[in-house]
């Protein structure tokens, strides 16, 4: 197992490697919640209800999956800061008021 967040790290260090985790979850949170945009909006308009759902399936299956995967190589504190990464992007998105 890696740990990131061993002792002997500089706190310079340790910020350089938590703006790295919450800058991927940003993206993630970006991807999985333009997904969600995309697949209402198909909703919205009456279009095939499987391919909406299917999607839906895929996209908490692929964030879940992504969670895990940090969470058993790199640690807890990993996805604690991935995971504001995500909030962040989701207080983005709603904040633009984006429209697909």
């Amino acid at each position: 197992m890696m740990a990131l967040w061993p002792a002997e790290y500089h706190s310079i260090s340790l910020i350089g490697i938590a703006n790295a985790w919450i800058i991927l979850g940003g993206l993630i949170g970006l991807l999985h919640f333009r997904i969600l945009q995309w697949s209402i909006s198909r909703l919205i308009d009456g279009q095939i209800f499987a391919l909406a759902f299917a999607i839906q399936f895929v996209r908490f299956a692929l964030t879940a999956a992504i969670l895990v995967i940090i969470t058993c190589y790199f640690g807890v504190m990993p996805l604690l800061v991935t995971t504001a990464g995500i909030l962040a992007a989701r207080t983005i998105i709603v904040r633009l008021g984006v429209r697909t």
